[in-house]
């Protein structure tokens, strides 16, 4: 992991329904909470461990779910990943700064992607 995946500060905006990290390199994400539930990284719900290494769907981050996700909490783990509790109890996918960087939904990265190969959970 290098210096620019690393976060300088975390926000959850429970009223919009974000999570905001800005990197220490001043980069700022904003991802939609239920589009982060929706590319948990578990095992759960990646489908087994055998799909672990499969790509996001990247477009599972934009889908608007049947129910609302509501967070519960958010915690680090280690130096290396974020941990979110969802109010329904779920809490065993661990977000790393890697996935969540790569992840970043802004318009910049977008285009920095285009043709680029799908994110791993690795």
């Amino acid at each position: 992991m290098n210096d620019q995946e690393r976060p300088q500060d975390l926000t959850v905006n429970r009223q919009e329904e974000t999570l905001e990290i800005v990197w220490a390199d001043g980069h700022r994400s904003i991802y939609p909470l239920a589009g982060i539930r929706n590319v948990c990284p578990c095992a759960e719900c990646r489908g087994g461990h055998e799909a672990m290494s499969q790509p996001v769907e990247r477009a599972a981050l934009f889908e608007r779910p049947d129910r609302t996700w509501q967070l519960s909490s958010a915690f680090l783990v280690g130096h290396y990943a974020l941990g979110i509790e969802w109010a329904d109890g779920h809490d065993s996918g661990i977000y790393t700064w890697t996935f969540l960087r790569d992840l970043c939904p802004c318009d910049e990265c977008e285009a920095a992607r285009a043709g680029a190969p799908e994110i791993y959970s690795a």
